[in-house]
């Protein structure tokens, strides 16, 4: 990493003493180095617990004989042939430190404390990433952590992030949301369950309510204009498609036509939502049900047929068509003909569902998917390494649509395990530069605002003072909102970042997260630190750690004596100080 961290002066806290300029920590990330070797992780146990046979709800899996380390052998191959043929040579391999940290953020949503990191790196075992990976995704202690982080990725992705105000009108039940997910993940349920019960879903939304679903909230919150939202978005979400466009025209780049859209449209015409308030204009809960649906022209509910109008004016009938053309009974009737139920199971049978979420998660760990945007697939919009996304597709159903398990495959695969250092032989691969990824080192990005509040109470050890869930999301979500005042909401198009404006930059800064972390008080992270047995040294090293998961550079030790002068030998104020630099620093905010 170099020298990550300079303090020159300092002027935080009690007086005016000086002023703390720190250089942000991405060296790394510029550095040209070569890269002679990868010394990856040992390859996965050939005994593979996971391979399961195929038993879904769906009865859409197949079994599959190939183990973990088949698969992850296949991607590393796959990735290789790739830097063979664009002629690049890969990073070296991450560090321990620098891989145990992305893996903590990945997975759990936040960086590892000193006590795991050092666990880790000091493990001597050549399988110490793959037990560790079964840890995060299997162990009692962190099971709760794995459901919290992914519960909130896929809040964000189905309903978008709360607004700055409730909204009195909405349909939605965030809380309801959260908890359905959260328990689909406490229990690992299958992907293409939960996805199956996303689309079908029918209740009530209100955690609390009789028959409630959190389910219905992800339709709820797309019901309108005649749920063309609902189209698009399961569309995208669940097929990778992006057919939104075709709602008004044929798609001028891609094979998506505008029947197609409306043909998809008329699964979700059964469906209704019968709201219930609380006072004069608030909504206290929705009930999703299904309903007879008598065709657009009313005549006729045994061809309960929609129409929709051409750029020529012409206007066209459809009736429930999925997109690779298979029809189901035009009968407008629940009891004959469930719109949504039958949706659900071509959904989950599609050719394009394993391609989508694998592409989804890879974009997750890797920082890109095999195509860009990552929902768009089709011969339109070409994949980076298409046979090996097709494979992975295809396994991922062969494995019981376990998530935990592409998560197994692709933290434990060669790129992942790359260093974020660039070297002269692979520096044009830049994505940023509209260049396909080919994943030959890590590509550097910044936390999510969640990941942030959460790294920033593993590193601070506030996370051991939190209350039951409930208190933990709501002392969360208070704090999130300072980044939606700050940097604005978005739709869950995509994710908010810490990208180091300054109005984020001062809020990190002068905010009440990073001014109690730093406090010196009985009990808190630094006075413990400051207390303790240790020298100097060994205080300067545990800050760096649980920081940035590294320990200082010889110049930044020689840095953080000069600030120990600078305070005139008050040894818990330079403590504070480089404790305070550190948090603000970019290589802090940085999954690298």
């Amino acid at each position: 990493m170099g020298s990550a961290l300079t303090i020159l002066r300092v002027v935080r806290g009690r007086a005016p003493l000086a002023l703390v300029v720190f250089a942000l920590a991405t060296a790394q990330a510029f550095a040209v180095e070569k890269a002679p070797n990868r010394g990856l992780p040992a390859a996965a146990p050939t005994t593979d617990k996971n391979a399961r046979k195929g038993d879904t709800t769906e009865g859409t899996t197949t079994k599959s004989a190939t183990t973990d380390a088949e698969i992850i052998a296949l991607i590393n191959t796959s990735i290789k042939q790739g830097w063979k043929d664009a002629g690049v040579t890969a990073s070296p391999a991450a560090s321990d430190g620098e891989w145990c940290r992305r893996l903590y953020l990945d997975v759990l949503g936040r960086i590892p404390t000193v006590d795991e990191l050092t666990a880790f790196t000091s493990e001597k075992s050549p399988n110490k990433r793959r037990a560790l990976v079964d840890r995060l995704l299997e162990s009692d202690k962190y099971v709760e952590e794995y459901a919290r982080n992914w519960t909130a990725l896929w809040t964000n992705l189905l309903i978008g992030r709360p607004p700055q105000q409730r909204d009195r009108r909405s349909m939605v039940n965030r809380e309801g949301m959260q908890q359905w997910l959260r328990r689909s993940f406490l229990k690992n349920k299958s992907y293409d369950t939960m996805v199956y019960e996303l689309v079908s879903a029918t209740g009530c939304s209100k955690p609390g309510e009789e028959g409630y679903n959190g389910a219905v909230n992800f339709l709820l919150d797309n019901l309108q204009e005649n749920a063309a939202t609902a189209t698009a978005k399961t569309a995208r979400y669940f097929l990778g498609l992006q057919v939104q466009c075709t709602q008004c025209h044929n798609h001028p780049f891609n094979e998506w036509k505008q029947d197609q859209f409306w043909g998809m449209n008329a699964f979700f015409r059964q469906t209704k939502a019968l709201r219930t308030f609380a006072g004069r204009n608030e909504i206290d809960f929705v009930r999703l049900e299904n309903e007879d649906f008598p065709g657009e022209s009313n005549k006729n509910p045994k061809e309960a047929e929609i129409y929709f109008e051409l750029r020529d004016g012409t206007t066209k009938v459809a009736f429930p068509t999925f997109v690779d053309g298979t029809e189901i009974g035009h009968s407008g009737f629940a009891d004959e003909v469930n719109r949504r139920v039958e949706l659900a199971k071509l959904v989950v049978k599609s050719e394009f569902f394993g391609r989508a979420i694998v592409n989804r998660l890879w974009a997750h760990f890797l920082g890109y998917g095999f195509t860009k945007p990552i929902d768009d697939l089709g011969p339109h919009n070409a994949a980076t390494n298409p046979e090996l996304l097709e494979r992975l597709g295809q396994e991922f159903s062969a494995h019981g649509h376990d998530l935990k398990q592409l998560i197994r495959w692709i933290t434990l695969s060669e790129p992942y395990a790359l260093s974020s250092k660039i070297g002269p032989k692979n520096k044009r691969d830049d994505p940023t530069l509209g260049e396909k990824p080919l994943f030959s080192h890590f590509y550097l990005r910044q936390m999510r605002a969640e990941e942030l509040y959460e790294s920033l109470l593993a590193a601070t050890e506030a996370d051991k003072v939190k209350g039951s869930y409930e208190q933990q999301e709501k002392t969360k979500g208070a704090w999130l909102e300072q980044f939606t005042i700050a940097f604005g909401t978005d739709e869950g198009d995509d994710e908010t970042t810490f990208n180091g404006t300054i109005p984020q930059t001062l809020m990190m800064m002068n905010g009440d997260l990073i001014q109690n972390a730093t406090k010196d008080e009985p009990g808190s992270f630094l006075h413990k630190v400051w207390t303790s047995n240790m020298k100097a040294g060994g205080k300067i090293d545990v800050l760096y750690l649980a920081a940035l998961a590294r320990k200082p550079t010889a110049n930044e030790f020689r840095l953080a004596n000069e600030l120990l002068a600078a305070r005139g030998g008050d040894g818990m104020a330079a403590l504070q100080d480089v404790w305070w630099a550190l948090l603000n620093s970019n290589e802090f905010i940085l999954n690298h």
